[in-house]
């Protein structure tokens, strides 16, 4: 297994719980949209805990960016990133992923389940092939919600929040129910991309099921 030491350029909060960092990128490492790697902290006793997060940058671009959600209360890997700065450095190991855009659809992704959907939905932006593209996204509050407003940018209209722990003017209030499938749902013949917390995208693949999605149009990876 590659490992690659590399030094933090930058770090900072993009939501109340959810970090930016971007790292200098290794000589000969490549990644698609959609791709994740596992990272460790390079410090004593950190060097092996390592953890999977996906890469939101551009495989073209001269930096890497993550953006990873810290979870103080688990005491672990991720609540250590809180406590580093730029300048020190993370091990980066091999590339991974399942998720890889395969054609327009629909996107459905649960809190930090946005992460894979960001490079694939910036890259078709760069192309200038977004345009039929949709996305569901859910959290629990408006505070939660991760890149809201550059995802606003590129999706328009064709971006759809939901919320389970507050009401927001304009914004659906609850969970992905079959039924909101449905209303938001224009081709069950097209691609649907999920990532979410397993218990989420267990039950959004049943919903998509009894609307008629075929296993073969769903694209999907736990978080």
């Amino acid at each position: 297994m590659n490992k690659h030491i590399v030094q933090i350029r930058s770090i900072d909060h993009v939501t109340h719980d959810t970090l930016r960092i971007v790292t200098e990128k290794p000589g000969n490492y490549t990644f698609e949209p959609g791709q994740a790697t596992e990272i460790a902290i390079n410090k004593n006793g950190w060097q092996n805990e390592r953890r999977p997060f996906t890469f939101t940058s551009l495989p073209e671009e001269k930096d890497i960016e993550f953006i990873i959600k810290t979870y103080p209360e688990h005491d672990g890997a991720t609540d250590k990133l809180l406590e580093v700065n730029a300048g020190e450095e993370l091990i980066l190991h091999d590339v991974f992923g399942t998720i890889a855009y395969r054609g327009e659809g629909l996107f459905i992704a649960g809190g930090a389940g946005i992460t894979p959907f960001i490079a694939i939905l910036r890259d078709l932006e760069r192309k200038n092939a977004i345009a039929g593209n949709k996305l569901i996204f859910a959290n629990k509050t408006v505070n939660d919600i991760i890149l809201k407003d550059e995802l606003e940018g590129l999706l328009g209209e064709n971006l759809v929040h939901i919320l389970s722990g507050e009401e927001a003017s304009g914004v659906a209030h609850g969970f992905i129910t079959k039924e909101f499938l449905r209303d938001h749902i224009d081709d069950t013949h097209q691609r649907f991309y999920l990532c979410g917390p397993p218990p989420m995208m267990d039950a959004v693949a049943q919903h998509l099921h009894d609307l008629g999605v075929v296993k073969e149009q769903i694209v999907k990876e736990g978080w």
